[in-house]
């Protein structure tokens, strides 16, 4: 059985202002502890923004991709970012690319992907998860929650749940230097049926090692990916 994908976590360093400027931009709603972005449709997926963001040497390993339905639409949500207190940021990015680099608040990258872009059409308005990462990693997370590869090419792969949503994605070599604990991390869940310690159990025998030196706790296990990337799993709900 896959693990199922719960959340997107987000360390930062004031979570409330930040899941504000998320909740805008994704015209989205926050749920009553004010920290937790809520999906809008069953195929989206919550973010919850907590304390503990480090600082940053580096870009961060994942970074988000918005879509656009026009290019009239994309300049709105661009709009949107500098009104709730985005900014526009230079990665080196041509003049002739067609996407928008941009950043919240607390500096964290994000692209406003332009109109007409076929790789993430029908992936919704948070249309893809771009991360920082190898191959290996992208099988491993295709095993760990049992969805698709529907991108795998020059070492760059990406997944999608069969029911769509946002895609997750890996760029290939070269990975950037590990510049300290990541911002961003996914939490997963066992199948409701599913044993914690038997899903522990696959996930280590996919690629996965444990990071917990006590066993883990009441509220889940931490465990790394195969190339270092900390995700959380959950207990069954």
């Amino acid at each position: 059985m896959a693990s199922h994908l719960v959340e997107l976590c987000h360390r930062a360093n004031d979570p409330d202002t930040l899941a504000r400027f998320w909740a805008g931009l994704l015209r989205r709603e926050i749920d009553g502890d004010g920290r937790t972005v809520l999906p809008n449709e069953d195929v989206e997926f919550p973010i919850r923004f907590e304390p503990g963001a480090t600082p940053r040497t580096g870009p961060n390993q994942v970074h988000l991709h918005l879509t656009s339905e026009s290019p009239a639409d994309q300049q709105a949500t661009v709009a949107r970012a500098l009104e709730l207190g985005g900014r526009h940021l230079d990665v080196g990015q041509k003049p002739e690319e067609g996407h928008v680099v941009l950043a919240d608040p607390e500096g964290n990258e994000f692209c406003v992907i332009e109109a007409g872009n076929a790789y993430l059409a029908g992936c919704g308005f948070l249309g893809e998860l771009a991360c920082d990462g190898s191959q290996e990693v992208g099988y491993f997370w295709r095993d760990a929650l049992g969805w698709p590869l529907v991108w795998d090419q020059d070492q760059e792969t990406a997944i999608q749940s069969p029911r769509g949503g946002a895609k997750i994605a890996w760029g290939g070599p070269p990975l950037s230097p590990r510049t300290g604990v990541n911002r961003m991390y996914l939490a997963v869940t066992p199948a409701a049926e599913e044993d914690l310690r038997a899903e522990v159990e696959r996930l280590v025998a996919l690629g996965a090692s444990r990071l917990d030196t006590d066993g883990g706790d009441a509220s889940g296990v931490t465990l790394a990916d195969p190339d270092g990337n900390e995700f959380r799993l959950l207990p069954p709900r």
